[in-house]
């Protein structure tokens, strides 16, 4: 497995300091949301760019890429039945996959769930449709770049669009690219009507990312989802991308999350391996 955690966790911390401290504890990669970067982080010039860059690679780790790709900002919405709104927000995905690549990252994560929920008079069909149709143009950006956009399907509390891994995958179907893919997360899995271990074993093949979390909102292993029967999925379904650790609750303070969700999951893949 390879581990990666969501920067957002470290939010009164500085970069350095930040991915110091994730190398130290032992994770390898490190996934970005937008917001940590600035009020206007599609503006960030080439030199912090770069500096951004260089000091997460120092660190040794590497930079997944984006996600909470929407949140936090004012005036976008993929399925919004203004045209102008959905041009926009179409723009500011395009300027995000030319930043997701200048951070040295390969991917972003389409979740932002109150940016994508469907609303009057807009139609399930429509909302689809748009969708579709925002991604296939935002395309052209994410080959040229070598960048895969993972729809992240999210569970009824936080949307009305594409709460299943299912729907998430037609979606993909849909636009028909190699560099639009599926996503899954533990805690959004665990709304389904299906078992974890059995969403992974269907969606084989399409899923290009995973967030371990637990439906606590808290790391893995904190709450009642035992990630045995997911990690072990996951190596049968051949996927050899990264684990990446997303919390919403921060109480228990960065540095308790991020070292005892390392310890949880190498727990779990050490039982793994033993058979």
């Amino acid at each position: 497995m390879r581990y990666a955690i969501c920067n957002e966790l470290f939010e009164a911390w500085t970069h350095e300091r930040t991915v110091d401290f994730v190398a130290e504890v032992g994770y390898t990669g490190i996934e970005v949301a937008p917001f940590t970067l600035g009020q206007t982080p599609t503006q960030l010039s080439a030199t912090a760019r770069k500096q951004f860059r260089e000091t997460t690679q120092s660190a040794g780790l590497e930079v997944l890429g984006l996600h909470w790709l929407l949140a936090k900002t004012d005036g976008f919405h993929l399925n919004s039945p203004d045209a102008s709104v959905r041009k926009r927000t179409l723009d500011y995905l395009i300027d995000l996959a030319n930043l997701t690549a200048d951070l040295g990252g390969n991917l972003m994560v389409l979740g932002s769930p109150q940016q994508r929920n469907i609303v009057d008079p807009v139609t399930a069909q429509e909302a689809t449709d748009y969708t579709v149709a925002t991604l296939r143009e935002l395309d052209p950006t994410l080959e040229r770049n070598g960048v895969v956009l993972a729809v992240e399907p999210l569970g009824p509390e936080e949307t009305n669009f594409i709460q299943t891994a299912a729907e998430g995958q037609a979606i993909c179907e849909q636009v028909g690219s190699a560099n639009v893919r599926l996503h899954l997360d533990v805690k959004a899995m665990s709304t389904e009507s299906q078992s974890i271990d059995s969403i992974i074993r269907q969606q084989a093949g399409n899923f290009a990312h995973f967030h371990a979390n637990d439906p606590n909102r808290q790391g893995p292993g904190t709450g009642e989802v035992d990630f045995l029967p997911i990690f072990h999925q996951l190596k049968e379904s051949g996927y050899s991308g990264w684990v990446s650790v997303e919390v919403f609750d921060f109480s228990a303070g960065p540095e308790a999350i991020a070292k005892g969700s390392l310890e949880y999951m190498r727990q779990i893949e050490s039982k793994l391996s033993m058979g």
